[in-house]
């Protein structure tokens, strides 16, 4: 799981710090990733059937970062992976999680930051 967990990351890293074939290259990978979760998924409410399980607190997090992946990258992860969208919804629901992760947009803006930061075009 923690390598599953650090190739999301890396993908999503390379979304937003690439361009052209490197980021198209990321862009699939990361789609790839979130469908083997979206078929891990079922038709269940969450990972580990009707409880908030380990692997959905593992990948919760990641899920702030979605709008500055679909922003960087022009796609939407909800087309890509309705099924994966409709689990962060659920999982936003959440006081536990709700309360906890960053603001999307908030994300964004550091993104834009660390960008100009470091001259990553």
């Amino acid at each position: 799981m923690t390598l599953f967990v650090l190739k999301i990351a890396d993908c999503g890293k390379r979304m937003w710090a690439s361009k052209g074939v490197d980021q198209e290259g990321a862009k699939e990978e990361f789609v790839e990733c979130l469908k083997l979760l979206e078929n891990e998924l079922g038709d269940k409410p969450y990972f580990a059937g009707d409880y908030f399980g380990i692997l959905d607190i593992a990948l919760v997090p990641f899920t702030c970062r979605f709008y500055t992946y679909n922003t960087f990258c022009k796609f939407s992860v909800e087309k890509e992976c309705p099924r994966f969208m409709a689990w962060v919804k659920r999982c936003n629901q959440r006081d536990s999680v709700s309360k906890t992760l960053p603001d999307p947009y908030k994300v964004y803006d550091f993104v834009l930051e660390v960008k100009t930061r470091f001259k990553i075009e």
